[in-house]
C-alpha cells in the first residue's frame, strides 16, 4: 500500500519559517520524482516545488523561488520543504506527491503525479 504522510505544518507569523516533511512507504521512492503542491480555500491545487529522483534537478513556482527549498533523503524515504520568509498568501494545505516515473527530472504538473498525501495545514498570520 502506497502511503505518504506529511508533517511539520502549523501556525507561524509572517517572516517566519517552517519545514515540512513527507515520509513515504512506497517501495520505489528512491527512483520516483516527488513534489509539493498547495491548495488555499476556494482555489485550485497549485504547484509549489518538485525534485528529481536523485536531487539532480529541482523546480519551483515563481511565487516561492528564493524562499522555499525542496530536498530529499532516499535512505529515509523522506522529502522535505523548507519554507522561509513566509507570507500570509502562503497559507494553504500543503500536499506531498509522488510520480511513478523512473529516474526522471523534476515534474511541475500535478497531472504527472500518481500518489498523494493527506496534506498538512500551513497558516501564516500577518
Amino acid at each position: 500500500q502506497v502511503q505518504l504522510v506529511e508533517s511539520g505544518g502549523g501556525l507561524v507569523q509572517a517572516g517566519g519559517s517552517l519545514r515540512l516533511s513527507c515520509r513515504a512507504s512506497v517501495r520505489t521512492f528512491s527512483s520516483n520524482a516527488m513534489g509539493w503542491f498547495r491548495q488555499a480555500p476556494g482555489k485550485e491545487r497549485e504547484f509549489v516545488a518538485a525534485i528529481s529522483w536523485n536531487s539532480g534537478s529541482t523546480d519551483y513556482a515563481d511565487s516561492v523561488k528564493g524562499r522555499f527549498t525542496i530536498s530529499r533523503d532516499n535512505a529515509e524515504k523522506t522529502v522535505y520543504l523548507r519554507m522561509n520568509s513566509l507570507k500570509p498568501e502562503d497559507t494553504a494545505v500543503y500536499y506531498c506527491a509522488g510520480a511513478r516515473t523512473y529516474y526522471s527530472d523534476s515534474l511541475p504538473q500535478k497531472t504527472q503525479y500518481d500518489y498523494w498525501g493527506q496534506g498538512t495545514q500551513v497558516t501564516v498570520s500577518s
